[in-house]
């Protein structure tokens, strides 16, 4: 799936995000790190790899495949990482969600709830909704769902991965109705 919405409230030109508090206080903040265990399985198939390749040749070049493939599980994980979600309020008071590139207003959340890991593959699989803006993330359990009031907008609704999806509702200031 896209990282980028077809909405209009996508925020598609604007690669260089400012700085949050020019939007604003920020009452919640998270990046979707991957698990601490994948580091290590990373480094392990690293080495793995590199070891086939060392083992044809000698001397010098027997290092290089190391060193040359020590930093790709680094930059595969991070990159991996590289999402944000963010909650940020305006001076005037209009509280905003923002996924990486793309941002709602709350003002057309109609309604929203958590939606739990175990009600996560119901929420994905046949009741999803193909023009629902979706950011999922496997190794993440909890999902939050955000329906939609806006009549110019064809999305329905957002479904987002976070770990503490009752702060992120309450950080927007929306009841829970799960």
């Amino acid at each position: 799936m896209p990282d980028q919405p077809h909405s209009p409230t996508a925020d598609t030109a604007d690669t260089d995000r400012p700085a949050p508090s020019a939007h604003g206080a920020s009452p919640y903040r998270e990046r979707l790190w991957v698990p601490l265990w994948w580091w290590p399985i990373g480094f392990a198939i690293a080495g793995l790899l590199a070891a086939e390749i060392h083992m044809g040749a000698p001397g010098l070049r027997a290092w290089l495949p190391y060193v040359l493939l020590a930093p790709v599980p680094v930059w595969i994980l991070l990159w991996m990482s590289r999402h944000r979600l963010e909650v940020t309020v305006a001076p005037d008071g209009a509280a905003e969600l923002r996924v990486d590139r793309a941002h709602l207003p709350v003002s057309f959340v109609a309604r929203a709830a958590a939606v739990a890991p175990t009600a996560k593959s119901a929420a994905l699989g046949r009741q999803l909704d193909p023009a629902a803006y979706v950011q999922h993330r496997a190794w993440i359990g909890p999902m939050a769902l955000l329906v939609l009031d806006d009549p110019d907008d064809p999305t329905p609704y957002w479904l987002i991965s976070t770990r503490r999806p009752d702060r992120v509702l309450a950080a927007l200031g929306l009841p829970s109705a799960g």
